[in-house]
């Protein structure tokens, strides 16, 4: 049975890694996978009551994933549709910054803003303003600089990143210790990666590619629910400290901010203005496959955790009894094999692998696995989206542009981490 659920899961995670080539959706192989196994395990005779519990556990905690990201992507469309992106990309307009300047500048934006949204939006959002300051190699080298720096801001951050979301609803840190902990360590990534980049551009592309005068301009209450918007990000930490599930803070969030719009739309009286968005119309526009392909990899991931496949790559990775230096060293395998193998699944493992009660490895692990995948364009979702918007950009090019300044700043980040272990 273990040979056999193994092999399943292999060639699962094949069609899965070549899924532009078989043209499959991701999705639809992980929620098969975690079907086949599991439907395996109750027919090769495991105990049903075993099975039953082990199922309902595990629906409990994929629950609560599925309902934060939800949340999370409903409020990210709210913010779409006020248009704050928009009000975003004409200030940096205005600045009338060089390629070099405005790349770094594009890149702090990025770090930033992934730590209070997500790396995959964030990277949507500034690859699609880096296509109206830069062209030809130059934009090559900044979608490339923004896939780094969103990775390396998700990865400090409680809610950056699905993989720091289910270390952080797992209990292996607290919001404030992702924080403190791994702040530094992702701002070194960014500071040498960005300036590594920085020295690639050549000339300014202003001149060859005219930028539109255009203005955005917000009303009083499309900055209160943008302002709220942002707020609610700042609630799931909150219900954590008051003993509730963070998505429950995220679901507050998002019913104070439609209530809000609801309530101002009444009061503007004005059926066409934007303010009558139609929340369902935002829900229809949330990355349903994305959520699926969660829930089928965290299944699928479990029940190899129930066939007790995972102690044993623990055992063979980090050993019975493992001292910090291996673990240490593990998770810095991990995060280098993101590169190649999609980080989710491979947090989801290192959940279930990883036995150690110190918060500050569980961060390493979150760092690595956030960050490491930046090394090659298809390590991460935001180098596969970004290469989607950017055609030029191919697997080739990323290795050429930014691998080396991604691998640096991976190091640096490792550095700065173990810096503050020791002191």
């Amino acid at each position: 049975m273990i040979f056999f659920a193994s092999a399943v899961f292999i060639v699962g995670y094949i069609i899965i890694t070549l899924e532009h080539y078989w043209k499959v959706n991701k999705s639809v192989t992980a929620t098969a996978l975690a079907a086949i196994l599991w439907a395996a395990i109750a027919l090769a005779g495991a105990d049903h009551y075993l099975v039953e519990e082990a199922v309902h556990h595990l629906s409990g905690e994929t629950f609560s994933l599925i309902v934060f990201l939800l949340a999370a992507m409903t409020l990210v469309e709210i913010l779409v549709h006020y248009r704050f992106f928009d009000l975003l990309r004409v200030k940096l307009f205005a600045l009338g910054l060089e390629d070099r300047a405005q790349l770094i500048l594009i890149s702090t934006i990025a770090f930033f803003l992934s730590a209070i949204i997500d790396n995959l939006t964030t990277t949507i959002v500034m690859v699609q303003i880096a296509r109206r300051f830069f062209s030809g190699r130059n934009l090559l080298v900044a979608a490339s600089a923004i896939v780094i720096s969103a990775n390396a801001g998700g990865a400090f951050s409680p809610v950056g990143d699905v993989t720091t979301i289910m270390i952080w609803l797992a209990g292996k840190f607290t919001a404030m210790e992702i924080i403190l902990w791994g702040f530094l360590p992702s701002l070194a990534i960014l500071v040498v990666s960005t300036a590594l980049l920085a020295r690639q551009i050549k000339g300014d592309t202003a001149d060859e590619k005219p930028l539109a005068h255009e203005e955005v301009s917000l009303s009083t209450s499309d900055k209160l629910v943008i302002g709220l918007a942002f707020a609610s990000f700042l609630l799931p930490p909150l219900a954590h400290y008051v003993g509730l599930p963070p998505f429950m803070g995220m679901l507050f969030g998002v019913g104070i901010v439609g209530l809000v719009i609801g309530w101002l739309a009444h009061a503007a009286d004005n059926r066409t203005s934007h303010l009558s968005v139609d929340i369902e119309k935002l829900l229809g526009k949330v990355d349903i496959t994305s959520l699926l392909f969660f829930i089928g990899i965290l299944f699928a991931v479990g029940a190899l955790g129930f066939l007790g496949i995972l102690e044993q790559i623990s055992n063979g990775l980090f050993g019975d009894n493992p001292d910090p230096t291996r673990l240490i060293a593990g998770s810095i395998f991990l995060g280098a094999f993101s590169a190649i193998v999609d980080n989710i699944p491979l947090t989801a493992a290192a959940l279930e692998i990883l036995h150690t009660t110190d918060f500050r490895l569980w961060v390493l692990l979150a760092i690595c696995v956030g960050t490491g995948g930046s090394m090659l364009v298809i390590g991460s979702a935001a180098g596969v989206v970004a290469m989607g918007m950017v055609k030029d950009l191919t697997f080739k090019q990323f290795m050429a542009i930014a691998t080396i300044p991604a691998a640096v700043g991976y190091v640096a980040a490792i550095i700065v981490w173990y810096l503050q272990y020791l002191f």
